[in-house]
């Protein structure tokens, strides 16, 4: 069993839902992974696999930071597949919040999750795991190739360009704050 594998599991037992929705997310993901096993993990498993995210917050500017994905052409959150040099979701997250913005020095809000979110892409379902990540002072983003642009976007103009699983990532997160 892989380190990410047990840690996939670990996080998903031990994360408190904040409701009954993302309770039955959770139940599913646990699933997911009893019936795969570390294979639900990977790309490569077509009936859907574990993603991990992070939505990257600037509290003191109240903005958060956007990528306009390459494939998808929509406006989310850092994120994307594990890899199998990732020891945990939550370092997974991070690292692609770091490759997908440019901005060394992300740390994450919480070591838990914020929320789960199920989506379907060109490659399969994914069960995005999504945490938050502070943005450090005095750095600025770099776009990454996987994106078409990357943009800072104040906390109410989030509504405005971004899909339903964002703004409640977002709410969440202030929450949280």
């Amino acid at each position: 069993m892989s380190a990410l594998y047990a840690d996939a599991v670990a996080v998903l037992e031990g994360w408190q839902a904040p409701g009954a929705e993302q309770d039955v997310l959770r139940k599913d993901y646990l699933a997911h992974l009893a019936e795969h096993g570390a294979d639900g993990l990977w790309q490569q498993c077509k009936a859907g696999h574990i993603t991990a995210s992070a939505l990257v917050v600037d509290p003191p500017r109240e903005r958060v930071l956007l990528t306009l994905h390459a494939k998808i052409k929509i406006w989310l959150q850092m994120g994307g597949h594990c890899e199998p040099e990732d020891g945990t979701l939550a370092e997974s997250a991070l690292r692609e919040a770091t490759e997908e913005s440019g901005l060394a020095g992300l740390r994450l809000l919480a070591p838990q999750p914020v929320r789960l979110d199920r989506h379907t892409t060109p490659c399969a379902w994914h069960l995005d795991v999504q945490y938050a990540a502070l943005a450090p002072q005095g750095v600025e983003p770099v776009m990454s190739d996987e994106s078409l642009d990357l943009r800072w976007f104040g906390y109410d103009e989030v509504a405005e360009v971004a899909d339903t699983s964002v703004r409640m990532l977002l709410e969440r997160t202030r929450a949280l704050l």
